[in-house]
């Protein structure tokens, strides 16, 4: 297989599973505000947990399972992930995000909600929420895809756990986006963009912090060979 074909392999597996989680996840809040009573505001983070986690076992093997462009570039930054396919992957994510929301709005029925994350704290509040929720995730994501001791097999059910337990304590404070694709995807069709900013600046800083930490504190150099979560 050539690398070219490669690449798209990967860039197509983060389209398909960035739009799995936004169709889930946005989907979840949307069909919760069309028809009242389906589904429960308490179920709506562990379908985002759900989703994240099915999605990695679906095609981690294939391009990483980022879904994320701030996990992206985390990695990218602790040289975990090519710095030239960075773009690539943030185009395949925001587009997988964007079609996901585009299709739950020409199948559902007009409603108020798209599933925008909306700060209800102050701006430096709502910023250091979505940095320190997005460092726990990136810390998990790479405690798990590139240690040689940890448990690779576990990795879909640590991610999607931590997304699901992030969305339960910052859900109602921030939306818990820590996902700039996640974020401007709903955030295009509702029309609320003035807080955008907060989800790209937040996740992109906790996301680099964890990756940092992480390698200093591991204690053991990434052997050549290993097989890891990332391309």
């Amino acid at each position: 297989m050539t690398d070219a074909r490669i690449f798209w392999s990967r860039l197509t597996a983060e389209f398909i599973g960035t739009f799995a989680i936004v169709f889930a996840g946005c989907g979840s809040v949307m069909v919760a505000d069309r028809f009242p009573g389906t589904v429960q505001a308490g179920s709506i983070p562990l379908v985002f947990g759900l989703a994240v986690c099915v999605m990695i076992y679906a095609v981690g093997h294939i391009s990483g399972a980022h879904f994320n462009p701030a996990v992206s570039l985390a990695f990218a930054v602790s040289r975990h992930f090519p710095a030239r396919s960075l773009v690539g992957f943030w185009m395949a994510q925001f587009a997988g995000a964007l079609a996901a929301m585009g299709l739950l709005v020409s199948i559902l029925p007009v409603g108020h909600s798209f599933g925008a994350t909306v700060p209800m704290v102050p701006t430096l509040a709502a910023v250091t929420w979505e940095m320190v929720l997005t460092f726990f995730l990136m810390f998990v994501i790479i405690a798990v895809a590139t240690d040689t001791r940890a448990v690779g097999m576990m990795a879909g059910a640590a991610i999607g756990g931590t997304v699901a337990l992030a969305a339960i304590v910052g859900g109602p404070v921030t939306g818990a986006s820590m996902n700039p694709a996640r974020s401007l995807a709903p955030a295009l069709f509702a029309g609320s963009l003035a807080d955008l900013w907060i989800y790209f600046v937040g996740p992109g800083i906790g996301a680099i912090g964890a990756a940092l930490v992480y390698t200093w504190i591991r204690c053991e150099p990434v052997k050549p060979g290993k097989q890891e979560l990332t391309p």
